[in-house]
């Protein structure tokens, strides 16, 4: 008989969790799953939950390979929609990336080698904006690539420890799931309304119950991040400040103002005047005259954030 060694196992294995909620990004969705599928390895899994819409259910089971298909057995969200590829998952590790995002090549042994740090519970990457029409709008500016979903000029440039990493592009411990439990339903995206946050609460309850636990940012590992024409108006900027203004009120409530606005306390005290000071420089104004309206901008979405965390520290969310 011949001898044959067993079968090693895939350290950290790691489930990839897909949610998607609409047959407007099937296109999107059937890319994300490729870019993921051609990097899995035998012990890895990606699982796709489908939230509420029966129509693009039964389109991915029937045309989507090498994956499993489910569906969200909570209620209408992206939180619940992560919370139940969670508890579908197999993996030591969970990865999720969004319907519209494509792994770039590397991107899951990047995640496996960050968790090789017992200590490292949570890891984010890269995350860069794939304009349509080639490239952003002149007046957009790159400290406010989070209103896409991106990465932004503020971010470290090298791996470090954070607070929580973009919802994109993030991996998380299974542990820690059993620590704290999972996303938050009072936080959160339901559908295209441009609210957030429901990975920025988790983390903060995760660093309160375990504060050993490590968020690192790994620049290595990136994606790319589409961002539709409808996403690159002035209207939806503003819109998506006022709603992330809102939905840090709520993390705010849950978790606390000092942990809830301690990234952002940075953010406004030194790259965003850096970023005023930047585009009013008279030689760059000579040169790119629209370098101004990337200042009015940063402060019209600033304005916008507040106004949003004003009002939403005076509604109370119902109980989940």
């Amino acid at each position: 008989m011949t001898y044959r060694p067993p079968a090693q196992r895939t350290p950290y294995p790691i489930t990839v969790v897909i949610c998607a909620y609409t047959m407007g990004r099937w296109s999107d969705l059937r890319a994300a799953a490729a870019s993921v599928a051609r990097q899995l390895s035998d012990d890895d899994e990606l699982v796709i939950v489908i939230d509420h819409c029966p129509p693009l259910l039964r389109l991915a089971l029937d045309e989507l390979r090498g994956c499993r298909v489910i569906a969200n057995d909570g209620r209408p969200g992206l939180s619940d929609a992560r919370n139940t590829g969670v508890a579908a998952s197999r993996g030591d590790v969970v990865a999720f990336l969004d319907d519209d995002a494509t792994a770039r090549p590397g991107w899951l042994e990047s995640i496996r080698a960050a968790f090789a740090h017992g200590d490292v519970a949570v890891t984010g990457t890269r995350v860069e904006p794939r304009w349509q029409g080639d490239a952003a709008p002149r007046w957009f500016p790159e400290e406010f690539g989070w209103v896409v979903g991106c990465s932004y000029r503020g971010l470290p440039t090298q791996r470090r420890a954070v607070r929580n990493p973009i919802g994109a592009s993030m991996a998380i411990r299974r542990s820690s799931f059993e620590t704290v439990g999972g996303f938050s339903r009072l936080v959160g995206r339901v559908g295209t309304l441009p609210v957030g946050c429901e990975e920025t609460e988790f983390c903060i309850r995760l660093a309160k119950a375990s504060p050993v636990a490590r968020i690192v940012f790994e620049p290595g590992a990136a994606v790319d991040h589409f961002v539709p024409r409808q996403r690159q108006t002035v209207k939806y900027f503003l819109s998506r400040c006022y709603h992330e203004g809102r939905s840090k009120a709520a993390v705010a409530r849950l978790g606390g103002s000092r942990s809830a606005l301690s990234a952002e306390r940075h953010y406004v005290r030194s790259v965003l005047p850096r970023a005023v000071l930047r585009a009013l420089n008279p030689v760059l104004l000579r040169r790119e005259p629209v370098a101004a309206l990337r200042g009015a901008a940063v402060v019209a979405g600033l304005a916008a954030t507040v106004a949003g965390y004003v009002a939403g520290s005076r509604t109370r969310r119902a109980p989940a």
